[in-house]
Formats: structure tokens, sequence, C-alpha cells
């Protein structure tokens, strides 16, 4: 059984690479597109005369969108097939890129971003679940450490490109240039990758348990975006309700949408559980090493984000040896390290003063990338080894919307702690020690959390 499976086109060698190549060019260019589209938004804003309000929609829009269709389509690619609905999302993203472009106001570059949220959330839960079906349970860390090195890639060269595709060829530019990549994509789907993976066709799909699932989290999200004001808060609180009025709702139904009783499966609930600290934990670092750099210590933004590039690089090299170290020993106990080394380097951040030496923020920051890489592969490849085939979909949703969940966490947290340290004020010479003061207690609570997440890791099994 087992070499009539391996005979399979869907299993061949040639197939692997092909579908590793296609998820991991999708995986690039997706989180290339957030990072390098946050460098250019001062350039869109003088573009179009906009406010700050309607500027800070072009990120928010595209990250709300990403996480509310991220476990519907989870559940629509078990059911209709991953390869399908992968080759819909790079065909989406692709012409959203295109009319982001092209776009003649705010509104509609708005409007165009949400439509690359919703390509994105196609890509992202399905990419990670093609390669989880190709490759076998003994080589899929290293292909998921590759393909999670990808996504460092993309969000390293954002900044760094976008600022000089902004810089000499207008933002518009930075759409431009992933559609010749979303197009090869396409055509090496369509064309090279062979078989398909539908492991819940016929079943139903929970259309009410989507519209809870949905309105819960936009609320969630969005309250996490307005933090700390009381509106936030309260919305926050609706939206945690709301999800688990749909937890409790999912228990109840066939087919649901989120099989909720995954949770039990302690390797499952507490992977999932650490993903969530860790992006909490980790996401808002470089937005306060930026503030750091340039206020504290003087630096211009391209500087500032020569320095705080080195974490990303150092994570797209140690995640495919960590992925390969995660298919030999136990992902758990690897990840568990990488944990307790982003926590170390976290607490050495909560140290920082006007005096800190640049080296020593490189040498933390190069720390914390050793950290994040050695725990973000093993830990991916211990949540999609946890559940059977017919739910990597939804084990890949998952993933996705703990990584965008912690990413609005952390900043909201950062958003809290300098409300109360600093206030609504514009940052001048004069709170400067403030602002340190709000740094280093953001890095604390981080820290904590980090710790939490160590023990969560650890007791996975």
């Amino acid at each position: 059984m087992t070499n009539e499976k391996s005979c399979k086109p869907e299993h061949s060698i040639n197939n692997r690479v092909i579908a590793l190549l296609v998820a991991t060019l999708a995986s690039f260019f997706t989180p290339f597109m957030a990072s390098a589209v946050n460098i250019a938004i001062p350039s869109i804003g003088s573009s179009f005369g906009a406010d700050v309000i309607l500027l800070s929609w072009i990120p928010t829009a595209y990250l709300l969108a990403a996480a509310v269709f991220a476990v519907p389509f989870g559940r629509i690619a078990d059911i209709h097939g991953m390869k399908k609905i992968f080759t819909y999302g790079i065909i989406i993203f692709t012409v959203a890129s295109f009319l982001c472009a092209i776009a003649p106001s705010i509104i509609s570059l708005i409007v165009f971003r949400i439509m690359q949220g919703v390509g994105s959330a196609m890509i992202f839960v399905t990419g990670l679940a093609i390669i989880s079906s190709v490759y076998p349970r003994n080589e899929r860390g290293k292909a998921i450490g590759i393909n999670v090195a990808s996504v460092y890639i993309g969000l390293s060269m954002g900044p760094v490109l976008g600022g000089l595709l902004t810089q000499y060829f207008g933002w518009r530019s930075i759409f431009l240039v992933v559609i010749p990549l979303g197009l090869l994509v396409i055509a090496l789907t369509l064309t090279k990758l062979k078989g398909e993976w539908a492991e819940c066709a016929g079943e139903s799909f929970d259309i009410p348990g989507s519209v809870i699932y949905s309105v819960a989290l936009v609320v969630l999200i969005y309250g996490f975006s307005i933090l700390p004001g009381l509106y936030g808060i309260l919305m926050v609180v609706a939206g945690v309700v709301g999800l688990l009025i749909f937890a409790a709702f999912e228990l109840r139904v066939k087919n649901p949408v989120f099989e909720v009783r995954l949770f039990k499966n302690r390797t499952f609930g507490f992977s999932s559980l650490a993903a969530l600290i860790n992006y909490s934990s980790t996401f808002a670092v470089i937005f306060l090493l930026s503030l750091y750099l340039q206020y504290i210590k003087g630096m211009d933004p391209q500087a500032a984000g020569i320095i705080l590039v080195a974490q990303p690089v150092v994570m797209a090299i140690t995640s495919p040896i960590a992925g390969r170290l995660s298919d030999k020993f136990s992902p758990g106990s690897i990840a568990t390290i990488g944990m307790a080394i982003t926590t170390l380097s976290l607490i050495c951040f909560t140290f920082l003063s006007s005096s800190t030496s640049i080296e020593y923020i490189v040498v933390v920051l190069l720390v914390l990338g050793f950290g994040l890489g050695l725990f973000s592969s093993p830990n991916t490849n211990a949540i999609m080894g946890s559940v059977e085939k017919k739910f990597y979909g939804i084990a890949s949703a998952t993933v996705g919307t703990m990584r965008l969940i912690g990413q609005m966490l952390s900043m909201g947290i950062a958003m809290l702690v300098f409300s109360i340290f600093i206030g609504n004020v514009v940052i001048e010479p004069s709170n400067y020690p403030a602002l340190i003061s709000s740094v280093n207690t953001v890095f604390m609570i981080c820290a904590g959390l980090c710790f939490v997440g160590i023990f969560a890791s650890y007791i996975r099994k």
C-alpha cells in the first residue's frame, strides 16, 4: 500500500519539489507585500492627500481580511481541494495587486487591499497544507523549514526593496513587481503540480459558523487596533465572547467550519497556544526598536532598517535547519529550546537605555532571530503532524490565525503601555525618558509572556 502511494504522480519527488517551489514562492510575496507597503504609506498619503485614519486602513484592511477568511477557506479547501483554492488565491492576489497599482483613490486602494487579504488567506491556508500532503512525515519538517524561511525572507526584504522601489519608481511599483511572480506561480501550479487534495469531499460547509467566526474576529482584531480606549476594550471583550459562542456552536454542528475538538489533542492545542504566545511576544519588537533607534539614537529610517534586518535574516537561515532537525528529533523539544532563547533575548532588551551600544542591540537581535528560527519551523511541524490529513486545511488556517491574532495582540500591548507612559502627544526630546521606560516595560511584559510560552511548548506531550 505504501509503495502504491509513493508511485502516484502527486507523491513523486518531482511533484514534491514543484509543490514546495510554488508554496514557497507564494509564502514569500505575501509577507513581502505586507512589509513593503508599510514603508510606502507616507508616499501613498502624499499621493492621495489622505489623513492618518484612512492611511491606517491600508495595512489594517489587509490583516482583517486575511484573518477573517483564513478558517472558512481552510475548511473549503478540505472539501473542494487544496490545489484549487491555492490557485484561485494566487489569481485573486495577483489581480488585486494590479488593481492596487492603478487605484485612482485611497478608498479604492483600501478595497483592493481587502481583495489582496482574501487572496492571501487562500494562499497561506493551502500552501502549508499542500506541503504537508505531498511530503512524508520524515521529510515534512525540512520542507516546512524552507517554507517558513521564505516568509522571513519576504519580511526582511520588504522594507529594503519597498523603500528603494518607492524612492526611485513610486509606491505603485511595489504592487507591480509581484505580478510576474504571481503569474509564474499560477503557470507552475496549473501545468506542473499534479494531483488534488480534498480529504473532506462531499461534506457540507458550515455557513452560520463561518459568519459567527468572521464577525467575532473582526470585532476582536479591530478592538486590538484601537486599544487602549474604552471602546477598544469593550470590542475586545465582545470579540472574545463571540469566539466562545462560536466554539459552543461548532461543538453542536455535524460538519463544523472549525473542528474545535482538535484542541483536545494535547500536541495541537498547546502547539497552537505556543504559537499565539510567541507572536504576541515578538511581533512588536521591530516596531519598538525602530522607535528607539530613530528617536533615542538619532538614526535615519534606512540605517535603522539595516540594523533591524539582522533578526529576520538569521531566522531565514535557522528555520530550514531547525525544520530538518524536527524530522529527526522531537519537534516540541526543539521549539521549546527556541522559545527559551527567545525569552532570554527579550529579557536582554529590557535593559535598553540611552547609552546602550548598537553592537549590543545587533547581538541581541541575532540571538532573537536564532530563537525564533528554532521555534517556528518545529512548532509548525508539530501542529501539522498532530492532525489527520482531512484536517490539514484547518490546521494550516490555525497557524495563520494564531499569527495574525498574535501580531495584533502584540501591538495592542505596546499601544496600551505607550498610552500610560506617554499619552497622546508628539514624541520629542522632553519625553524621551518616558519613551525608554515604555519600551522597557513592553519588553518586560513580552518576556513574561514568552516565559509562560516555554511551559506551553514543553507540556504539549
